[in-house]
C-alpha cells in the first residue's frame, strides 16, 4: 500500500514538473479571420492540421491555468464555500495529461480519435464559471484586495473562452451538414439586428417568468447589414445587457403607473467597429458604483443571492446559470467575450434616469485573441 502511494505521489510530482514546463511555453493567439479562412476549406489535411495545433496549443494554455488554480489568491483555496475549486485543478491537470499523452498524429483515424478527446475535454469543463462563481460571490466580503481576484478570474474566464472556442471551431468543421454561410462557429454573414431579435425575446421570456410582465424591446439598424462573427458570443453578450435592462425597468416602474419605457437598441455598422448601444430608463447607477460593475464582487440587484442548487446549463452559449440578477459576474463576463475578438464593453448611466451599455465589436476581424 506505502508502495503504491509513493508511486502515485511520484507521478503527480512529475505531471506537475510538466505542467510547469508548458506553462512557461508561448501561446499562440489567432485572430477571426484567420479561423475563418483556414477553416473555410475543412479538407482532412486540414483537419490534420488543424488537430495538430491544437494538439501543442492546447497543453500550453491549459497548463497556465492549472498552475494559477494551484497557487490560488490568498483566501480563495481554504474557505469552506469553495470546496470544490481544487476540483477545478484537477479537471486541468486531468484535461492537460491526457493531451500530453496522446500520440503524434499521422493520419485521420489519429485525428478522429483526438478531436473525440477534445469534446470529452470541453464538456468536463463546462461548470467551471459557475462553480468559481459561488465560491467568490460568498466570500464577496472576505477578500482584502478585491482587484487581485478580478484580475485573476479575468485571466481564467478569458483563457477559458479563448480553450473552448478553438475546441468548439475544431470539433463543428466536421459537422457534414453546416448552417448555410458557416465556418465552424463562426457566421460569415452574421446579422446582428437578428441576434439582437432573439436574445431579446429570451431575456423577454426571462423577465415575464419572475416578473409576470416585460418592458418593449426595440431595435433600430438595417436588417440587412451583415459581418463576420461568432452568433453565440454575441447573444450571450445582447442577453445579458437586455436582461440587465429589463430588470433595472421593472425595478423602477415597480410601484408606477405609467408604462414601463422600451429598452432601446442601436446598431450602427462603422469602418472598423460594429458598435451596439443597450438604452434604457431603468433608473440608472450611482456614480459610486459605476466603477464596481465590472467587478466579480459587485452585483446592482436589491437582493442578490446565489442558490448552490440552481442548475448550471439553461441553454446558454457558455453553460452559465440564468437568472435576473445576482450573480456577480454577468458584466465582466460580457467585456471579456467583447475583448476576445478585438472588441469591448462600456457602460454611462445618469443616476435618475437610465444607463447606456456600448458594445463595440471589431468588424475586420484582424485582433488576434488577447492571451493571457
Amino acid at each position: 500500500m506505502e508502495v503504491k502511494i509513493q508511486k502515485t505521489l511520484s507521478m503527480c510530482k512529475n505531471l506537475m514538473k510538466e505542467v510547469k514546463t508548458w506553462g512557461c511555453l508561448k501561446q499562440t493567439g489567432l485572430s477571426l479571420r484567420y479561423m475563418m479562412e483556414f477553416g473555410s476549406n475543412p479538407t482532412p489535411k486540414n483537419l490534420l492540421i488543424s488537430a495538430q495545433f491544437l494538439h501543442k496549443e492546447l497543453p500550453i494554455r491549459i497548463a497556465r491555468r492549472a498552475i494559477e488554480l494551484h497557487t490560488l489568491p490568498h483566501g480563495l483555496s481554504h474557505r469552506p464555500p469553495v470546496l470544490k475549486v481544487p476540483l477545478l485543478h484537477y479537471w486541468y491537470l486531468d484535461s492537460f495529461r491526457e493531451i500530453r499523452s496522446f500520440p503524434e498524429m499521422k493520419n485521420m483515424n489519429d485525428e478522429k480519435e483526438f478531436t473525440e478527446l477534445i469534446k470529452s475535454i470541453k464538456v468536463r469543463h463546462n461548470n467551471v464559471v459557475p462553480t468559481m462563481a459561488l465560491g467568490v460571490q460568498q466570500l464577496k466580503n472576505v477578500f482584502e484586495d478585491p482587484d487581485e481576484i478580478d484580475e485573476f478570474l479575468d485571466r481564467i474566464y478569458m483563457s477559458r473562452i479563448g480553450i473552448r472556442m478553438l475546441i468548439g471551431q475544431h470539433v463543428e468543421l466536421h459537422n457534414p451538414n453546416p448552417p448555410p454561410n458557416c465556418v465552424g462557429y463562426i457566421h460569415t454573414n452574421m446579422s446582428p439586428v437578428n441576434v439582437a431579435r432573439n436574445a431579446s425575446e429570451d431575456a423577454r421570456s426571462m423577465c415575464y417568468g419572475e416578473y409576470g410582465s416585460a418592458a418593449d424591446v426595440r431595435i433600430y439598424g438595417d436588417p440587412d447589414f451583415t459581418f463576420p462573427y461568432v452568433p453565440a458570443h454575441l447573444h450571450l453578450m445582447f442577453f445579458e445587457l437586455v436582461k440587465n435592462s429589463l430588470r433595472a425597468v421593472q425595478d423602477h416602474f415597480m410601484d408606477s403607473d405609467e408604462v414601463a419605457p422600451p429598452i432601446r437598441i442601436i446598431i450602427a455598422d462603422g469602418i472598423e467597429d460594429v458598435t451596439i448601444k443597450v438604452s434604457d430608463e431603468g433608473g440608472g447607477i450611482p456614480r459610486s458604483g459605476l466603477p464596481k460593475i465590472f467587478t466579480y464582487l459587485y452585483s446592482t440587484a436589491r437582493n442578490a443571492s446565489w442558490d448552490e442548487n440552481e442548475p448550471s446549463d439553461l441553454g446558454t452559449t457558455d453553460n452559465i446559470s440564468v437568472k435576473m440578477a445576482g450573480n456577480g459576474y454577468g458584466l465582466p463576463i460580457c467585456r471579456l467575450y467583447a475583448r476576445y475578438f478585438g472588441g469591448d464593453l462600456q457602460v454611462i448611466s445618469m443616476e435618475g434616469y437610465g444607463t447606456d451599455a456600448y458594445l463595440h465589436l471589431s468588424r475586420l476581424g484582424d485582433s488576434q485573441e488577447p492571451l493571457p
